[in-house]
């Protein structure tokens, strides 16, 4: 099980999960220019993404190559499975409902949920 990415680490795991492996340098041209992040702080996430094992570096000459180790995929099925847990008791079923009943469904997700539901079926 994956440590917990924060919401500012997970715009830096975003972008290698995109494109890697990149350097510190690449991280931050990639990065939306609208955060004002500087390279300090993007070093600064690279180095707790690192710590919690998420990330792997290896030296190229006198900068880093960073490198997911973790699949999106599979952090996102983690995530996932950790938000219906918490708040809707390890069942899916009430997600979808409230997720229906405020209205956060559009008529595409509708549809995709139903091909789903008739695949699972089959």
């Amino acid at each position: 099980m994956v440590e917990r990415i924060s919401e500012a680490e997970l715009v830096v795991m975003e972008t290698l999960w995109a494109d890697s492996p990149l350097t510190a340098s690449d991280v931050v041209e990639r990065i939306d220019g609208g955060r004002g992040w500087s390279d300090r702080t993007v070093k600064t996430l690279l180095g707790r993404l690192l710590a919690k094992g998420v990330l792997a570096h290896v030296e190229d000459g006198r900068r880093y190559l960073y490198r997911p180790l973790v699949e999106r995929a599979d952090y996102v099925a983690q995530e996932s499975g950790r938000l219906v847990d918490r708040l809707f008791g390890g069942r899916a079923a009430p997600l979808v409902a409230h997720l229906a009943e405020s209205g956060q469904l559009s008529a595409a997700d509708i549809a995709e949920l139903e091909a789903l539901v008739r695949e699972l079926k089959s």
